[in-house]
């Protein structure tokens, strides 16, 4: 779901192809690396490809959230219709930079009220790596619960959900 949302801090709009700086370095930062995986995007160009085909798959949906004052790029919040999963799962991602001041709360809790005011599924995921504490923390201060741990390509996940109908 694609939506423009706005929050006291923050701007949220969908992701474009114009926004790849602001992916060659959120993909690349230990954070990314070490809990998604390296998505190989080592310039501009390898960004732009990336984002083109996140635009294109309908199932996919990649929102960027920037500070209001300078419109400046720091996270994304995702939602996604996976195919392996029942339901679709929200997930985020910050610059370091801008870590502790509470804007992935911020965007990633305005984002999920939306999907729970326009009832788009009566569950909503969350998928992360069962030693992302940070991840951890806020999918449960969103509201989501740890459900089980699974396995996917040889790695261990979390599943954490809230029922929102």
């Amino acid at each position: 779901m694609y939506q423009q949302l706005e929050t006291d801090r923050l701007l949220i709009r969908p992701i474009a192809t114009t926004d790849s700086r602001f992916i060659l370095e959120l993909v690349n930062t230990p954070g990314w690396l070490q809990f998604i995986g390296d998505r190989n995007i080592r310039n501009t160009d390898d960004a732009e490809n990336y984002i083109q085909k996140i635009i294109d798959n309908q199932h996919f949906f990649y929102s960027v959230f920037e500070l209001k004052e300078t419109q400046q790029p720091i996270g994304l919040v995702t939602f996604l219709y996976r195919d392996n999963q029942e339901f679709p799962d929200i997930g985020f991602a910050l610059l370091p930079q801008f870590e502790k001041n509470g804007y992935t709360f911020e965007a990633a809790s305005k984002y999920l009220n939306e999907l729970v005011q326009h009832k788009v599924s009566p569950t909503i995921t969350g998928i992360t790596d069962p030693e992302n504490e940070k991840s951890i923390k806020l999918l449960k201060r969103l509201g989501l619960t740890f459900q089980r741990n699974f396995m996917q390509l040889n790695k261990e996940l979390s599943l954490y959900a809230i029922n929102i109908q």
